[in-house]
């Protein structure tokens, strides 16, 4: 997957079969047969933007290296209820056993993606850029975030170590914005930015002065950060943040701000409804299993 490294992905994925699975699937173990086979159709329940189809497939692959998983759309694509995402066929009892865990994850994923696509819909018509933010699920932020830049969304700093970004319990232990800017700037590689969280005008030009070069606009007014972006005059690159949501987006877009970054893209998301369906089991025959491609 694009941006996402290949043991990491095996690693998550492996933690959330061993957390499901256990010592072992008990009912499929019971009910289905070794060495049987089936095909299953995934398939969208409603309409919306997919992603984490290769998450999908690889839960498959970790259980049974020769399912075959045909995907009938990509990525980031718009699918429609009642469509087919794909097509996976082989081991019977690997395939049901790692259905829910495949689903789970391609849910969650797509709608991530599918309303992310929708804020970035509401705000096409302004130059503001929709950003995610660490409010993600533990151990989940790498396919969270994947999931926003495949709706057409931004990632925000991936975690505490790549990007400076000051806070206001920050500034209090520093004690003012431009003490903890240049305590900030001290530390950091010399190609890194420094953002910084301000709640009023004041701190905003006082942030600018001492050599920000993002400021995250928390909780304001939209006639507030009017002003903000008036103020700032493109000395900075301004952020606005703060319970922004589908009906506010469009009033902040307008301000003039660069980034608008949101929370429940990640933190607050109703999955997208997926199943898949299997046909027939049967015996694996004395031939090589050979699923048709054209089916």
């Amino acid at each position: 997957m694009i941006g996402i490294d290949s043991l990491l992905l095996k690693e998550i994925i492996t933690r959330a079969l061993n957390e499901d699975i256990g010592t072992g699937d008990i009912t499929t173990q019971s009910i289905i047969p070794e060495n049987y086979v089936t095909t299953g159709f995934i398939q969208a329940k409603e309409k919306g933007v997919v992603a984490g189809l290769e998450v999908a497939r690889e839960v498959f692959w970790r259980l049974c290296p020769d399912i075959f998983f045909q995907p009938r759309v990509k990525d980031g694509d718009q699918v429609e209820a009642d469509q087919i995402l794909a097509r996976v066929e082989g081991d019977a009892r690997s395939i049901l056993t790692g259905e829910r865990v495949a689903l789970n994850f391609l849910q969650r994923m797509s709608g991530i993606s599918t309303h992310t696509a929708y804020l970035v819909s509401l705000i096409k018509d302004n130059n503001a850029k929709l950003v995610d933010t660490r409010k993600t699920t533990p151990g989940l932020r790498v396919f969270e975030k994947y999931s926003v830049r495949i709706g057409g969304g931004f990632n925000h700093r991936f975690g505490l170590y790549d990007a400076i970004l000051i806070k206001d319990n920050h500034i209090k232990v520093s004690g003012s914005v431009t003490a903890a800017i240049t305590s900030a700037r001290a530390m950091a590689p010399f190609s890194m930015g420094i953002e910084v969280e301000v709640e009023t005008l004041e701190y905003l030009e006082e942030a600018i002065t001492a050599g920000a070069n993002i400021v995250m606009l928390d909780n304001m007014s939209y006639e507030t950060m009017k002003k903000a972006v008036e103020l700032a005059a493109g000395r900075v690159l301004l952020e606005a943040s703060g319970g922004i949501n589908e009906e506010t987006i469009q009033a902040v877009a307008k301000t003039g701000v660069d980034f608008i970054s949101v929370g429940s893209l990640t933190h607050h998301i109703k999955s997208l409804d997926i199943s898949l369906d299997i046909g027939e089991v049967k015996p694996m025959t004395s031939l090589k299993f050979r699923p048709d491609e054209n089916d």
